[in-house]
């Protein structure tokens, strides 16, 4: 009984065991286990703060790498901002055809939050990105109302926020860039990189990864540490 009522809890905060069949594979691997059920919530609102226009860059990566995946099955996304700088083509080195997103680009942040509402609200949809600079809780939670309904995913995109409050979200993101790495002797530039920081996340576990996009898919960055070899006390004798 005790497991069953977390359950439901669990549901009614935005967080739904997908039913058989229906589970997304984002590939994040630990960081997937840092949420309830170790599952990346969907159907739900997702907030990310960048303080630089490089970090926006790759908080724009970190989600069009999430997209890809939620919208593997050809789903549409609508794509809110009102100073947009994507590049649509370049979607495609996440695996999202341009064409599958719709750019609605205003001027008004108030029609922008009103759009974005109302697109949550669309269950035709598979995701929206919302880029906004402000919002207060009580906005945030009628967009967890439409999505509670909907089951679309939202994606609010905060750049330097004036205020950074609370908000009616299942988990606030903040991605940086890192430096890339090419394949030793080649040219070029290496695979984006990212520190991905899960600053709070509703009924689980916060942490920090670095990520890089690589063949089509999220791998984590690990670094090996070099030691150096015990001595050889029998040649130092």
């Amino acid at each position: 009984m005790v497991e069953k009522l977390q359950k439901d809890i669990l549901s009614l905060q935005g967080f739904r065991v997908p039913a058989e069949g229906q589970r997304i594979s984002f590939g994040l691997g630990a960081i997937e286990n840092a949420f309830p059920n170790r599952i990346f919530p969907t159907g739900a609102i997702h907030e990310l703060l960048s303080d630089t226009r490089e970090n926006a860059a790759a908080t724009t990566g970190f989600v069009a790498g999430l997209l890809g995946s939620i919208m593997q099955k050809g789903g549409i996304c609508l794509w809110i901002s009102n100073k947009r700088t994507l590049f649509p083509p370049a979607l495609k080195l996440f695996g999202i055809e341009p064409d599958k997103i719709i750019f609605i680009d205003v001027q008004n942040e108030k029609d922008l939050l009103w759009m974005v509402e109302e697109a949550l609200k669309c269950q035709a949809l598979s995701a929206v990105v919302g880029e906004l600079k402000e919002i207060n809780l009580t906005e945030s939670r009628r967009l967890q109302l439409a999505v509670e309904q909907s089951r679309v995913t939202g994606f609010l995109h905060r750049f330097n926020p004036k205020n950074t409050h609370t908000i009616a979200s299942v988990a606030r993101w903040k991605i940086s860039q890192l430096p890339s790495e090419t394949e030793k002797g080649m040219p070029g530039v290496g695979f984006s990189r990212w520190h991905v920081e899960l600053l709070k996340v509703r009924n689980g576990e916060p942490g920090s990864w670095k990520l890089q996009w690589s063949a089509g898919r999220f791998e984590h960055v690990i670094r090996y540490k070099v030691t150096k070899p015990e001595p050889d006390l029998m040649n130092i004798a």
